[in-house]
């Protein structure tokens, strides 16, 4: 009883710490991509960069620049592990393997953060800091910057412009991002997450062995990386590691990083086409389904005790650390699935099977409850858009979607968005599954070994980035697969969004009438959930009673 309601006391403080923050933070967000002013740090990075701040873009060249700008990362990430070995803090670690440093490079870019090596003994403090944090910074602010341009698509009228990709980016970094990491580093030191440039310290253990333990800028990492939705960890335990996240406290701050980005962006939204409403009813759509799966997975893992042992200790708290316990455990797998950051605080791999089950279909929604820094967002209003259409077919009228008409090239680009992504998870774990050397990666047999394969193509096309145990990812074939799956599941679907911006910005609004659909009110909130859910459900559920569901009964 007192884990229970410890648990719901954790659930209530976080609910009204994000809340408080909705309100003031969403609007700053509004405010920071529709001013029309410039500051001077911002004027003299557009001409580093070489850009005017001053114009806009039509969507193919916003396009354009989103993907010259990420393969660029992707290279500066690739060649800085590969000469790490030259390079100053290299901890005297060794440059990276060509197949894992294209990995890494491809994950941190994409916003996967999905991380095949053992951080501590294979990164060196001075490629974490300029290659794997800046991208954790870079990388949320392309999905942010992507959002923007959608929202202006139905904000704007009669007009082939969608704002301009640098400026959104530059300003994310430098009024929103590096602002709250700051504020947030200093937070996570005074909670005792550590924040040196030490090459490890020489201790010995309760058995007489001596061992290094690790230093580094772990706290100004750890912020960005929740904040971004990233998830990449400076140790190889992830938020599971003591010096990343070493209490109760810390760990309830970094799920509200987590989640107040995504939660913000909806308020954002409202602003900027002129509707708070419309704002709240896609953020009711995002946490209804949240809560469900909390609650669901809450109740999976503290009625999981299937020995006298597990239920002395409160339910299934195998792979759980006694720090955070059933709730705070379960809190955080279901922010991290439904933020695709990826981030653990407890052994994915070790939860029941039908919560298992329920984190991978978290995933498969489409990261969209709330979804990650901006992913989230641009991703629940293309669902909107099918659920419009949906209705406009029951009723026999033209869909409307915020006095926008959604036509045939509109829902074109909508079906091929809704099909990448698990076109990438079930091709790909198709493929993994007919390879005899990737089955070999495979440590345990049967329909877990199926999930593990499963999760991880879901995780990488999604771009979450966590994982479930038991399968070795670092392989040619793995890290291969893997990537391509993280960079098409990251920018396939973004260039959709921008030409549904594009198609969406060149319209005339069409006048409100009796027969319009209200897109605010509970009824079509309803009917948003069950889009969400069962498209999904529909796509994977064959894939899942192979899987997870399988196992659980």
């Amino acid at each position: 009883m007192s884990s229970t309601i410890a648990g719901l006391l954790q659930v209530g403080l976080l609910l009204l710490a994000l809340a408080a923050s909705y309100g003031p933070l969403g609007s700053y967000l509004a405010w920071t991509f529709t001013s029309g002013r410039h500051n001077r740090i911002e004027r003299a990075v557009y001409r580093i960069l070489g850009v005017n701040g001053d114009t806009q873009q039509s969507w193919p060249a916003y396009a354009r620049a989103v993907l010259a700008f990420s393969a660029v990362s992707v290279l500066f990430v690739f060649g800085l592990q590969r000469v790490q070995t030259a390079l100053p803090w290299s901890n005297g670690l060794p440059g990276v393997e060509s197949a894992l440093a294209f990995n890494t490079a491809a994950s941190f870019v994409s916003n996967t953060n999905w991380q095949n090596y053992v951080p501590e003994v294979v990164m060196g403090h001075l490629v974490q800091m300029s290659g794997l944090a800046v991208q954790n910074f870079v990388s949320a602010a392309v999905g942010i910057a992507v959002a923007v341009a959608l929202t202006r698509g139905f904000a704007r009228s009669q007009t082939t412009l969608i704002g301009n990709f640098w400026v959104d980016l530059v300003r994310c970094c430098g009024r929103v991002l590096l602002p709250m990491a700051v504020l947030g580093t200093l937070a996570l030191v005074a909670m005792g997450v550590v924040q040196n440039l030490s090459a490890g310290h020489q201790v010995t253990s309760l058995v007489g062995q001596a061992q290094t333990v690790p230093g580094g800028p772990v706290a100004s990492q750890e912020v960005i990386k929740q904040l971004g939705t990233n998830g990449g960890g400076f140790y190889n335990a992830n938020s599971a590691h003591p010096f990343e996240n070493p209490n109760p406290l810390s760990s309830l701050f970094a799920t509200f990083l987590m989640l107040v980005l995504p939660v913000s962006l909806t308020r954002a939204f409202g602003l900027m086409v002129g509707d708070k409403r419309q704002g709240y009813a896609v953020l009711a759509v995002m946490g209804t389904i949240w809560g469900l799966f909390l609650a669901a997975a809450t109740l999976f893992e503290a009625r999981g005790a299937s020995s006298l042992a597990a239920a002395a200790a409160g339910g299934a708290m195998e792979g759980k650390e006694t720090r955070f316990g059933i709730w705070a455990s379960t809190l955080w797998a279901i922010a991290t699935t439904g933020t695709s950051t990826g981030a653990v605080n407890a052994a994915h791999d070790s939860l029941t099977p039908l919560t298992g089950g329920l984190a991978m279909f978290h995933m498969m929604l489409g990261e969209v409850t709330p979804g990650g820094t901006g992913s989230g967002l641009y991703g629940m209003l293309m669902l909107a858009v099918l659920a419009v259409f949906v209705a406009g077919l029951m009723v026999g009228r033209t869909p409307e979607y915020l006095r926008k008409k959604i036509t045939a090239r509109e829902m074109k680009l909508v079906s091929l968005y809704i099909l990448t992504t698990p076109a990438l998870v079930l091709v790909g774990t198709a493929i993994a599954m007919g390879l005899s050397t990737a089955r070999s990666s495979i440590f345990n047999p049967g329909p877990h070994g199926f999930s593990e394969v499963l999760y991880a193509f879901t995780s990488a096309a999604n771009n979450n980035g966590s994982a479930f145990g038991g399968l070795s990812g670092n392989t040619p074939f793995y890290n291969t697969a893997l990537g391509l799956c993280m960079l098409l599941g990251r920018f396939l679907p973004m260039m959709l969004v921008l030409a549904l911006a594009g198609s969406l910005a060149q319209q005339h609004p069409v006048p409100v009438t009796s027969g319009t659909l209200p897109t605010h009110r509970m009824l079509f909130v309803a009917m948003l959930v069950g889009v969400v859910l069962i498209v999904s459900g529909l796509t994977y559920f064959p894939s899942l009673t192979l899987g997870p569901l399988a196992e659980g009964l």
